[in-house]
């Protein structure tokens, strides 16, 4: 059955998109908007800067500071 029909038949259950997602198609599940992409990595990040503060408290420790 193709979607016309099943619109036309009221066979189709999808619901429509609301808030940003309706608006912008970046803005849908794993988007490339920039607020999205910002909140699913932003934990990748903090991990990030948590392991750079390691290594430079390894290197102070160690002597090998730059």
């Amino acid at each position: 059955m193709s979607l016309e029909k099943a619109i036309e038949h009221n066979k189709e259950h999808r619901k429509e998109y609301t808030g940003s997602k309706a608006i912008d198609k970046t803005c849908r599940n794993h988007g490339g908007c920039d607020w999205c992409l910002e909140n699913r990595t932003a934990k990748h990040k903090r991990r990030d800067v948590a392991m750079d503060e390691r290594e430079q408290e390894w290197l102070e420790s160690t002597g090998q500071s730059d």
